[in-house]
């Protein structure tokens, strides 16, 4: 068993305290540390860091804490703990903002019809804010599922460590290409060089598609990969191995 390292432990720590405390206090923290639209009034810089350390349900925190310590292990124990932290910190940060982009793109593709129906910056924000209207102007020129795609892109908060463990899950794959994993649906060990990129197509599919399955930010998901893809190659290639 891979032992707990320093770096990954205090994460794991502050990941449940946050889990943990505020539901026995009975207090949300949601809109001060979840990563909400910009244009939303609950919206945080500093949430782009914050939202790491808070999760929707025990399964979620469950299975990216396991993440964190199965696949990030080796690479604190490789790089050390600073730098450890510096790639965990860029590819969860890397995430938040590939993904407000995307969403940032959808959202302004609605907002741009709001515009043209005759509705000024501010009653698109209030009927935003609502969730519903019964404004004759809305309702001809906008369908219900865009409808419904822009008011959640404007309500829903994103939650969760995924962005940076899939950076690590990136990096595990590049230093430890050979290793043997195996997916929960099919249970045949895969080597992670496969194992990967299949999980990154996976989101990338669903991202792009109408099937994903519950209210998954797989942007964040391909954001985290693709920072995380970046610097542990500058670092493999680089052989920034030492701490």
């Amino acid at each position: 068993m891979n032992k707990l390292t320093d770096g990954i432990k205090h994460l794991i720590i502050i990941n449940v305290i946050l889990f943990v405390a505020p539901q026995l206090l009975q207090i949300d923290i949601t809109n001060i540390m979840a990563l909400h639209f910009p244009k939303n009034e609950n919206f945080g810089i500093w949430q782009y860091i914050t939202h790491m350390f808070m999760h929707g349900s025990f399964g979620h925190i469950l299975f990216n804490m396991y993440g964190l310590w199965a696949f990030g292990t080796p690479l604190e124990q490789m790089w050390g703990k600073k730098k450890f932290l510096f790639f965990y910190f860029s590819a969860g940060i890397g995430a938040g903002l590939i993904y407000t982009l995307v969403n940032y793109y959808q959202f302004n593709g609605v907002y741009e019809l709001f515009v043209s129906a005759g509705l000024n910056p501010s009653e698109i924000l209030t009927v935003l804010e609502k969730g519903s209207t019964n404004d004759a102007r809305v309702v001809n020129a906008i369908s219900q599922e865009q409808f419904n795609k822009i008011t959640m892109l404007y309500n829903t908060p994103a939650v969760g460590a995924s962005g940076a463990v899939y950076g690590i899950l990136v990096a595990f794959g590049l230093f430890f290409k050979d290793a043997k994993l195996a997916l929960i649906f099919f249970p045949v060990p895969i080597a992670a060089k496969y194992f990967i990129p299949i999980m990154i197509l996976g989101d990338l599919f669903f991202g792009m598609t109408k099937y994903s399955i519950g209210n998954i930010a797989h942007f964040a998901h391909i954001g985290g990969a693709l920072i995380g893809f970046i610097i542990a190659y500058y670092w493999k290639r680089n052989q920034f191995k030492t701490n």
